[in-house]
C-alpha cells in the first residue's frame, strides 16, 4: 500500500470512530498521523523495516502497530470491524459541506439514510426538518451542500496533485522511447481546481509506449483509443490522458491539449496554413501572435492583448521579496514568531508580517489588547536576535457585520499594517455584504482586504459580493486585495485581477499561513496572478525590505485626537 492508501484508511477509521461516539481525541489521532504519513519524505514501508515508525512525532504504538498491519498484510482489523457496523455510503456523504459526523450520525440512525440518493429524498420530503439539532434552516444549508458537493465532485485542487504529477512526468521523461514529455491541460495552465491529468509525450516508437507506461508501478485501467489517446488511473487515482505526438508536431499537440478551447479555436482560426508545428513559438508566429504562456490560454482577452503586443512580463515567485499575512501561537498557528520569521528567511524572503487574529474570533483564540502587547515584546525580542529578515507587526482584523472594525482606530493605529478580512455572517445580501466590505475599505488603518470572497474551493461559496463596487472601493480608498496563496483560497480569483489592475489597485500575494510549512504556498498565489496577467510591479510585496517599510509608513496616518 502507498502512504496515500494508508492515509485514506487511517481517515476512515478516524471518521467511523467518531461517528460510532468514542472519544474524539482517539479519532483526531488517526486523522493526524494520516496527515503525517501524506507528508512523509519516504515510504513508510521503510520506517516498519527499521521498526522505527513509532518514533514519529504524533504516531503513537497503537497507530505503529496500526499502520504496520496494513503495510505487512493489506488489511486493518479495526478498519474491517467499523466497516461492519456502518454503511460505506456514509464516507460519500460526509464530504457534503455541512455534514459532519454528528449530524450524520443522526440521520443514519433515525432516517435510515447512507446514501446520497436517499439524502436527497430525505431532503425533498423535509424529513430532516424535525431532527433534533436540525430545523429548516440545517436542511436548506445541507441542500445547498449537496449541490456543491455534485459539481464538483470528481474535482481536485491543483496543489493536492502536482506532486503526483510531476513525479509521474519525470518517470515518463526517463522512459526508453520518450523523447519529449509536458504536462498539459488545466493543471499547465495552472487553474485552481483540475479533474484529472494531462501529458503529451513525443515518442520515438510509439507503439511500444502503452508497454512502457503500463509497466510504471500504480497505473492502472489502461486504454488506448483508434485515435492514439491512451487513458489510465494515476497511482493516485487520478485520471490520466497521454496524448502521443512525433517530434515534428510535438507543439501543435501540446498547444491544443493546453488551451482552453476558446483560446485553441481563436488561435485556430488565425493560422495560414493548419500545421504541424514543431513548437509552439512556431504556432503562434504562424498565427500572427507573441507566445502566449500557458496560464493565459483562458479564452479570457488574452489574443486581443497578443494582437496589440501587450502581453505583459507575468511576475515570478523569485521576485517576491516578503510575506504577509501569517499566524502564529498568539492565535491558531502551530509555530511561534521565532520559528515563522526563520523559515521565512530560510525560504529567502527578507521580511514576514505577523498578523494573528483579532478579538472577534473567539474561535481561534483572537487576541485581546493585552496580548497585542506581550507579542509586540516578543516581536521586538526576536527581531534584536534574528538578522537577514524584518517583521512587521500586523493584525489580522474581522469586518464586523457593520463594516466597522474589530478594534478601535487608536488600535489599528499601532499596527504597521492590517488585513481587512470577514470571518461571519457570511449569509448577508449581497447588497448588506457589499456595504460591510466598502465601509471597512474606508477605513484608514486598513491596509488591504483579505480573502475577499471568503470562499473554500470544492467546500464552500464565497459569500455574495459586488466585486466591481469591493474593487472600485479599493481603488478609491488607495487599499491594497491580497492574493491569498492558501490552496483552499486562491482569490481574488484570477479573472477579477485585470478588472483591479486597470482601476489601479495593486495587490500582496500572501500565504495566509497557520505553520511554517504553509509558508511555501506562494508559489501558488504566484500562480493566481500570473493567470490574472499581473506584473511584478503590481504586486507591492516585490519591493525590497526598505521600500516596503516606506511604503506602510506613508499608509499608516496619524491618529487624530
Amino acid at each position: 500500500m502507498t502512504k496515500y492508501d494508508i492515509a485514506r484508511v487511517l481517515e476512515e477509521i478516524a471518521f467511523f470512530l467518531e461517528l460510532k461516539g468514542e472519544n474524539p481525541f482517539k479519532a483526531k489521532a488517526y486523522s493526524h498521523a494520516a496527515e503525517i504519513l501524506q507528508k512523509l519524505p519516504q515510504d513508510p514501508a521503510d520506517l516498519v523495516r527499521k521498526e522505527s515508525l513509532g518514533e514519529l512525532k504524533g504516531i503513537g504504538p497503537t497507530l505503529a502497530d496500526t499502520v504496520s498491519e496494513l503495510i505487512t498484510t493489506g488489511r486493518c482489523r479495526l478498519h474491517e470491524e467499523l466497516l461492519a457496523l456502518f454503511p460505506r455510503g456514509l464516507l460519500e456523504l460526509a464530504d457534503i459541506p455541512g455534514l459532519g459526523p454528528k449530524k450524520l450520525k443522526v440521520i443514519y440512525e433515525q432516517l435510515g439514510v447512507s446514501s446520497l440518493g436517499e439524502l436527497q429524498y430525505a431532503c425533498i420530503e423535509n424529513r430532516l426538518v424535525k431532527l433534533p439539532g436540525f430545523g429548516q434552516k440545517a436542511q436548506e444549508r445541507i441542500i445547498t451542500g449537496i449541490r456543491q458537493f455534485q459539481r464538483h465532485k470528481g474535482f481536485h485542487l491543483s496543489a493536492a496533485v502536482i506532486g503526483e504529477a510531476e513525479q509521474l512526468l519525470a518517470t515518463m521523461r526517463r522512459l526508453s522511447s520518450v523523447e519529449q514529455a509536458d504536462l498539459a491541460g488545466d493543471l499547465r495552465r495552472k487553474a485552481e481546481v483540475v479533474q484529472g491529468l494531462g501529458v503529451v509525450i513525443a515518442s520515438s516508437s510509439p507503439a511500444s509506449l502503452p508497454a512502457l507506461l503500463a509497466a510504471i508501478p500504480g497505473m492502472a485501467e489502461m486504454r488506448e483509443n483508434e485515435s492514439g489517446l491512451i487513458t489510465a488511473r494515476s497511482p493516485q487515482g487520478l485520471t490520466l490522458e497521454i496524448r502521443v505526438a512525433g517530434l515534428s508536431d510535438y507543439g501543435s499537440t501540446l498547444f491544443d491539449a493546453t488551451g482552453h478551447s476558446l483560446h485553441v479555436e481563436a488561435v485556430r482560426q488565425r493560422l495560414r496554413v493548419p500545421g504541424p508545428y514543431k513548437t509552439e513559438e512556431a504556432l503562434y508566429a504562424a498565427a500572427g501572435l507573441p507566445y502566449i504562456p500557458p496560464e493565459l490560454r483562458e479564452g479570457h482577452g488574452e489574443l486581443e492583448m497578443a494582437a496589440l503586443q501587450r502581453i505583459p512580463k507575468l511576475v515570478e515567485a523569485s521576485q517576491v521579496q516578503g510575506i504577509f499575512h501569517n499566524h502564529t501561537i498568539y492565535s491558531d498557528g502551530s509555530a511561534s514568531v521565532e520559528e515563522m520569521a526563520v523559515a521565512a528567511r530560510d525560504l529567502g524572503y527578507r521580511y514576514i508580517g505577523i498578523s494573528d487574529h483579532s478579538q472577534s474570533a473567539f474561535y481561534a483564540k483572537g487576541l485581546k489588547e493585552d496580548r497585542i502587547m506581550a507579542q509586540r515584546t516578543e516581536m521586538a525580542a526576536v527581531q534584536q536576535k534574528l538578522s537577514g529578515i524584518r517583521i512587521f507587526k500586523g493584525i489580522e482584523a474581522d469586518i464586523l457585520p457593520d463594516g466597522a472594525m474589530d478594534y478601535p482606530d487608536e488600535v489599528l493605529a499601532t499596527f504597521d499594517f492590517v488585513i481587512a478580512s470577514v470571518h461571519s455572517r457570511f449569509n448577508l445580501s449581497e447588497e448588506e455584504q457589499t456595504n460591510r466590505i466598502c465601509r471597512a475599505l474606508s477605513n484608514p488603518y486598513v491596509t488591504m482586504l483579505g480573502h475577499a470572497t471568503g470562499r473554500l474551493l470544492l467546500s464552500r461559496d464565497g459569500y455574495r459580493a459586488d466585486m466591481k463596487r469591493v474593487i472600485d472601493a479599493a481603488a478609491a480608498k488607495g487599499k491594497l486585495i491580497e492574493i491569498n496563496a492558501s490552496p483552499h483560497r486562491l482569490e481574488l480569483d484570477w479573472r477579477w485581477c485585470g478588472y483591479a489592475k486597470d482601476k489601479g489597485v495593486r495587490f500582496s500575494i500572501n500565504p495566509d499561513a497557520h505553520s511554517t510549512e504553509a509558508l511555501a504556498t506562494v508559489p501558488l498565489g504566484v500562480n493566481v496572478a500570473r493567470k490574472g496577467g499581473l506584473t511584478a510591479d503590481d504586486i507591492i510585496n516585490t519591493l525590497p525590505v526598505e521600500e516596503m517599510a516606506t511604503y506602510l509608513r506613508a499608509r499608516r496616518p496619524a491618529l487624530a485626537l
